[in-house]
C-alpha cells in the first residue's frame, strides 16, 4: 500500500540534504576583544561556505529569539497605526529610510511585491515612531546593535580568509546606520501578509492577518526541518464596511492581473552581505553558486542566514558570487494562510568607499596563473571607472522603486 504524504513528513530542503554549510560562533568573545582563534576558524569556513555555496547559516549568535519576536511584535503594532499616522514615515525617492507600503517594491521588474516593511537606516529617534508606539525605538535600536556588532565579527572574519590585515573591511565599514547619506546599511522589518485565494472573480487576493509566530522547537538533539502546523494562525476576514476596505487596500490589500502574486521576486542582493532571521520556513528559494534550479532553504530555529551581495562579488572578482534568492507564496495551505516576519541586516560599506575588483590580493594559484598578464590587466584597469558604494547602490535602487520614485 502506498504511503500518503502528509504535512508531518519532511519537507524537501537544502538543509534536509545536508547543503547548507553551518557555522558555530560560540566562544567567539567580543567586538574589542574577539578570540583570534575563532575568528580564524570562522573566517576559513565562510570562505568556504561563500565561495562554494553563496551562503551558510550562523548558530550561536548571540541575538535572542524574544528579541527578534518583539521587533515582529512592534511591526505588527506599526501596520495596524492609521495611514495617516504611518505616512509621516514613509521611504520617499531620496532616502531609503522608513515605511514601504506594500506593492511598491518590484525586484523582478515585473510583479509588485506584497509585503510591508521599515527600513532602518539611522538611529536616531526622530526618524523612528516611537511616540505612536513607545519602546519601539529603544527595542529596534538595541536589536540594530545586536546585528551591527555580529556584521563587525563577519567583516573581521572575511579579512583573515583573504589573508588582509582583520581591520580592512571595519574601515570600509565605519558608519554603518549612521544615516543613509553616510552608508546604506539598513534593518530592515519585514511582514508578508497570509494569501487567500480563490475569491469570487477567480482572483487571489491578501489580506492581512495576525501571525502567532511559528518557531519550531527542538525536543531532541537533532533539529526537525519539516514545517509546523499551528492551528492558532489565524487571519481577519474583512467585515463588509467600505470604508475599512478602503482603508485595507491602502496598506495591506492588493489584487494582481490574473492572479499573479509574488511576495519577494527573484534578485540578488546589493550591498557587501546579508543577515537574515525568519521566524519560520515560509517560502524562502535560493539559486546556490553553480546552479539555476530554485531550491528551497528550509528552516533552521535559531539560525541567522548569511549569504554575499553584489559588492562583495566586485571585490572578490566573482570568486564570492551574490546569491539569487527569493520568497514564493508556499504550496502548502496551512503556511499561505498565515503571516511571514523577517529581519534582514543589509551590510554596506560607506558611501564614499571606491569599490575596485583590485582591492583584494588574488589567491596564490589565480596569481600563478596570471603573472603574465599583470601589465595589462593593470592597464586595463586604469581605463575602467570605479565606482564608489553610493553609486552602485542609488543605481539598484532605481530599478526597484522606476515605477514609483524618481531621484
Amino acid at each position: 500500500m502506498l504511503k500518503t504524504k502528509t504535512n508531518d513528513e519532511k519537507a524537501d530542503t537544502l538543509l534536509t540534504k545536508s547543503l547548507v554549510p553551518i557555522i558555530d560562533l560560540a566562544h567567539c568573545g567580543t567586538e574589542e576583544c574577539p578570540v583570534r582563534s575563532v575568528v580564524n576558524r570562522v573566517g576559513q569556513q565562510l570562505h568556504k561556505a561563500l565561495s562554494e555555496k553563496g551562503l551558510a547559516l550562523l548558530v550561536n549568535h548571540g541575538i535572542a529569539d524574544e528579541k527578534l519576536k518583539t521587533a515582529w511584535d512592534h511591526l505588527d503594532d506599526f501596520v495596524e497605526l492609521p495611514t495617516d499616522v504611518k505616512e509621516h514615515y514613509i521611504r520617499t525617492g531620496e532616502d531609503n529610510h522608513g515605511y514601504v507600503s506594500p506593492g511598491l517594491e518590484c525586484f523582478d521588474g515585473k510583479i509588485p511585491e506584497l509585503r510591508h516593511a521599515f527600513n532602518i537606516c539611522t538611529l536616531n529617534a526622530k526618524d523612528l515612531p516611537e511616540e505612536p508606539l513607545p519602546g519601539f525605538a529603544d527595542h529596534i535600536s538595541t536589536l540594530a546593535e545586536d546585528f551591527k556588532s555580529l556584521a563587525r565579527f563577519i567583516l573581521q572574519a572575511l579579512a583573515i580568509s583573504f589573508d588582509i590585515p582583520h581591520t580592512f573591511f571595519l574601515e570600509r565599514h565605519s558608519h554603518m546606520l549612521s544615516g543613509d547619506h553616510d552608508n546604506e546599511t539598513t534593518l530592515r522589518l519585514l511582514y508578508y501578509p497570509p494569501v487567500i485565494e480563490e475569491d469570487e472573480n477567480g482572483k487571489n487576493e491578501f489580506i492581512k492577518g495576525h501571525c502567532k509566530y511559528s518557531y519550531q522547537r527542538c525536543v531532541t538533539n537533532l533539529p526537525d526541518f519539516r514545517p509546523e502546523y499551528n492551528p492558532r494562525d489565524d487571519f481577519n476576514e474583512l467585515d463588509g464596511d467600505n470604508n475599512r476596505i478602503d482603508e485595507l487596500k491602502q496598506t495591506t490589500e492588493r489584487r494582481l492581473p490574473n492572479g499573479d502574486m509574488i511576495r519577494c521576486g527573484a534578485h540578488t542582493d546589493y550591498g557587501t552581505f546579508t543577515l537574515l532571521a525568519q521566524d519560520s520556513e515560509g517560502g524562502l528559494e535560493v539559486k546556490l553558486t553553480g546552479t539555476e534550479k530554485w531550491q528551497r532553504l528550509g528552516h533552521l530555529p535559531g539560525a541567522i542566514l548569511v549569504n554575499c551581495g553584489e559588492i562583495l562579488t566586485i571585490w572578490t572578482q566573482n570568486r564570492y558570487l551574490a546569491l539569487p534568492h527569493r520568497v514564493v507564496i508556499p504550496e502548502q495551505e496551512h503556511l499561505r494562510t498565515r503571516g511571514r516576519h523577517s529581519i534582514a541586516f543589509f551590510c554596506h560599506p560607506d558611501n564614499l568607499t571606491l569599490i575596485s575588483p583590485y582591492d583584494l590580493p588574488l589567491p596564490a594559484d589565480v596569481q600563478d596563473t596570471t603573472c603574465k598578464k599583470t601589465r595589462k590587466k593593470s592597464f586595463k584597469a586604469a581605463k575602467e571607472k570605479v565606482y564608489n558604494a553610493y553609486q552602485l547602490i542609488q543605481k539598484r535602487f532605481r530599478e526597484t522603486y522606476q515605477n514609483h520614485y524618481t531621484s
